[in-house]
């Protein structure tokens, strides 16, 4: 499958970004983040989405990943923009939007310049305090499977959308909608069953459990 934007997967380099620490990564976006709430005008915004066009370049991100990314989240933008623009006004509803999309940027970042592997072992590590009602492990795998899920999900919906538009179809739903659940549950079966091959899952869950008439 064709890659669909910053979040589909790591792009290696060995540009300044890729080498720093995660804690640090991760502070920056929960800084970029915080930003709405701290800036008393659109400006500040503007200058962290210049910069964070200068962290895309950089790391030498390919700027249609970042496109693509944008663009997935360009409907949902407008109609936010429009609702808060008629609600509370302009410099409110451009506030909340820059905000909004450098957050989402700054996480594509995070994910384009990490590794998976540095991901998991640093949930792992924030989860082990709490190893008492949670095993570390557990919610490493629970996000590794999320990393892994959700590009493929995006590629697979793109790929059948693509065939259907091949055949004069895209506008039909049933033609786009029915290939990708059935690829979606075929994937989801083949990731249970990897995962209790493993001894990760109970097996006998696997489909939705037993039911008391099975009983």
């Amino acid at each position: 499958m064709t890659a669909h934007g910053l979040f589909t997967a790591h792009v290696p380099g060995t540009s300044l970004l890729h080498r720093m620490a995660l804690w640090a990564k991760l502070a920056g976006v929960l800084l970029v983040g915080a930003t709405p709430w701290l800036a008393r005008s659109v400006w500040p915004l503007a200058f962290v989405s210049v910069g964070l066009a200068a962290l895309v370049a950089l790391a030498r991100l390919p700027v249609r990943l970042l496109a693509r990314s944008l663009r997935g989240l360009l409907p949902l933008l407008l109609v936010l923009l429009a609702f808060q623009w008629w609600s509370t006004g302009l410099a409110y509803a451009v506030r909340v939007v820059l905000g909004i999309a450098n957050a989402f940027v700054a996480a594509g970042i995070l994910t384009a310049t990490t590794p998976v592997t540095d991901l998991l072992d640093g949930a792992a590590r924030a989860a082990r305090p709490l190893r008492r009602l949670v095993d570390p492990e557990v919610v490493a795998l629970t996000l590794g499977v999320v990393v892994r899920s959700v590009p493929w999900v995006a590629g697979s919906f793109s790929d059948v959308r693509e065939s259907a538009r091949a055949r004069g179809l895209d506008r039909n739903p049933r033609a786009v909608v029915v290939p990708t659940v059935v690829h979606v549950v075929a994937f989801a079966r083949s990731t249970g069953e990897a995962l209790a091959a493993r001894g990760l899952v109970d097996p006998g869950d696997e489909g939705g459990g037993a039911t008391d008439a099975d009983r």
